[in-house]
């Protein structure tokens, strides 16, 4: 058994949800989803009719960002809510929830069903402890975006792996930007662990441990320190933009479209957004076809760059009073056409490789091949039940980037993860 570590003490005045209903008929599954344009509402009424009659599945809509959807789940599940049978949730937090008891165990032949053909990245960040704890879904990853025409005045082969360091060099001599997401926040942590991973590191040495006092840091390594000279190479080009400190993703984006853009690392929602200005006549037509896609930049050259690995999984409850039908449904959920369909319709990247060759989504998305790619090697946050502290450890010692020095960076970073974890210091 598992110890819920710092969980039990948000259980504090949660109320529990409404019980399920007593009508007569299938039972009603409640899956607690993310927000989106509807997708997943459409693929539970879906499963629900494919189901026979064995279940009705139902959604309810969790906060719009990762953490207050968190914050919300725990808060049930802490109290022992029996109305959640399935759950969507942010892969950071997967950990969180398997090492409190929150998750039931999925099944042999299920976890063998539902890792069939499924990104690597997707399966990694579904796994805690070497056992896959939730079901992969949707999945994300950040490519690199930039705009062809500067490629080509820079000389950039951008059919072959690029560094950051070439990426810096030629912003920095075409008078472009490098947007990357430098605010204090989740997206910094992201970008953080992704040079790490990328230069052959981890945050963490020992992520799955379950004592908070026992767990080691490992920024101050070659690998931390390889990142942060990346981004204090960044901020002394100035090719980072006006708003580095306070940039987002939204931000990066808008700044991908002006006409000082060089290159961005981001989501692939730029796609979507860019052809929505487009339609929309914020964003002209040539702006859109100058856009190329790339794998995200090496830390070091020759080495694999890890990207950010983002996305969706399904967590069962272990209060739920029909956890069989639960992973049953689960099943219908992840089904490659489901996803593939949930791509075009909601702009969400399958977990599933098969969904990529979907002819429509070729179609609609033409860098989903370099996407598939780049899930393969995608990295996951460091999977650890005290994930929350960890990264705002980060963000906290990471931020500003003008103030990031391999000299000192990492190092206080390792300290201030110590310190928080070992009931030192408070965030």
């Amino acid at each position: 058994m598992r110890r819920p570590a710092v969980l039990l003490a948000l259980a504090l005045a949660a109320p529990l949800a409404a019980c399920a209903s007593a009508d007569e008929g299938p039972p009603t599954l409640m899956w607690y989803i993310n927000p989106d344009s509807g997708g997943q509402a459409r693929i539970a009424s879906e499963c629900s009719e494919e189901s026979g009659g064995a279940y009705r599945l139902e959604v309810t809509l969790l906060p719009r960002d990762a953490p207050s959807q968190r914050e919300q789940l725990v808060r049930r599940l802490a109290a022992g809510d029996t109305s959640i049978d399935l759950m969507s949730i942010d892969p950071p937090f997967v950990p969180e929830f398997a090492n409190a008891d929150f998750l039931a165990e999925v099944p042999d032949d299920v976890a063998d069903a539902v890792t069939q053909d499924v990104a690597e990245g997707a399966v990694a960040a579904a796994t805690f402890d070497d056992e896959l704890v939730v079901v992969p879904f949707w999945a994300n990853t950040q490519l690199l975006w930039y705009r062809k025409s500067v490629a080509e005045a820079a000389g950039l082969d951008m059919t072959q792996p690029v560094t950051w360091d070439q990426v810096i060099q030629a912003a920095a001599d075409q008078d472009v930007t490098v947007a990357v997401q430098g605010t204090r926040a989740e997206s910094l942590t992201v970008w953080v662990n992704a040079l790490v991973e990328s230069a052959g590191g981890h945050v963490l040495e020992n992520p799955e441990e379950e004592d908070p006092r026992a767990v080691v840091p490992s920024l101050d390594s070659d690998a931390g320190r390889t990142a942060a000279q990346i981004i204090a190479d960044l901020t002394a080009a100035g090719v980072g933009g006006p708003q580095l400190s306070n940039a987002t993703e939204d931000i990066n984006a808008s700044m991908f479209e002006s006409d000082d853009a060089g290159f961005m690392v981001n989501w692939p929602f730029v796609w979507q957004r860019g052809k929505a200005g487009v339609e929309g006549g914020s964003l002209d037509q040539a702006t859109l076809d100058d856009y190329g896609w790339a794998m995200y930049p090496q830390a070091v050259e020759g080495e694999q760059a890890r990207p950010p690995i983002g996305g969706v999984t399904l967590g069962v409850s272990a209060f739920g009073e029909h956890q069989d039908l639960a992973f049953e449904a689960a099943q219908c959920i992840v089904q490659p056409e489901k996803q593939a369909a949930y791509y075009i319709s909601d702009g969400n990247p399958p977990g599933s490789l098969a969904a990529f060759d979907d002819p429509e989504v070729q179609e609609e998305f033409p860098m989903a091949d370099l996407i598939r790619e780049s899930l393969q090697h995608a990295a996951p946050r460091p999977q650890t039940p005290f994930y929350n502290e960890v990264s705002s450890s980060i963000q906290r010692t990471w931020h500003p980037p003008r103030s990031v020095s391999p000299d000192s960076g990492p190092g206080r970073a390792d300290t201030l993860v110590m310190d928080v974890l070992q009931g030192r210091a408070l965030l």
